[in-house]
C-alpha cells in the first residue's frame, strides 16, 4: 500500500501559510470531561485580511464553541480568540519547528502562564493540533487532535 502524500503548501500574501487549513475539519478524541468531537472551519474573511476559525467542542454534557481572528497587526501575524465560557486570549506567530519543520504555532499569554497551540501535517493527511504549556524544562503537552478533511 503506498503512503498517503500530505500536501502543505503555503499560499500567497502574509497570511498565505495558513492556506493548508483552510476547509473542514473534523478530530475525535478522549479527553477528562470523555468522548468529544472536535469541528474546525478556517475561512478567509473581509477581503483575504483575516482568516477565521470557527471551532466546535462537542461532549457528551454539553457543546464549547470558539471564534477567532488571524490577521496582520504591526507587521506580526496575531490572534484574537474569544469562547462560549465569555473568555478571550490573544497571541502572536512563533516557531514550532521543534514540533515539525512545517509547524505553524502561535504563543500566548494565559493567566497560568505562556502556552502555545501548533498545527502541522499528520502523515497520514490532514493536521495535527496541539496545545502545551511552557515548564521549566520544556513544553508540556496536554492536548493533541488529529484533524481529517470533512
Amino acid at each position: 500500500m503506498a503512503k498517503k502524500v500530505n500536501t502543505w503548501k503555503k499560499g500567497r500574501g502574509k497570511l498565505g501559510i495558513f492556506a493548508p487549513l483552510i476547509g473542514s475539519w473534523k478530530a475525535e478524541a478522549d479527553s477528562p470531561m470523555g468522548k468529544l468531537t472536535c469541528t474546525r472551519v478556517f475561512e478567509t474573511v473581509l477581503s483575504g485580511q483575516y482568516i477565521q476559525l470557527t471551532a466546535q467542542w462537542k461532549f457528551s454534557k454539553g457543546v464549547y464553541t470558539e471564534t477567532a481572528m488571524i490577521g496582520m497587526k504591526e507587521g506580526q501575524i496575531n490572534f484574537w480568540s474569544f469562547t462560549s465560557d465569555g473568555k478571550n486570549s490573544s497571541g502572536i506567530l512563533s516557531d514550532g519547528t521543534d514540533v515539525h519543520p512545517a509547524a505553524i504555532c502561535f504563543e500566548a499569554q494565559m493567566p497560568a502562564g505562556t502556552a502555545r497551540m501548533i498545527y502541522w501535517p499528520h502523515e497520514a493527511g490532514g493536521f495535527n493540533w496541539a496545545v502545551e504549556s511552557k515548564t521549566k524544562k520544556g513544553w508540556n503537552r496536554f492536548t493533541l487532535h488529529h484533524y481529517k478533511a470533512m
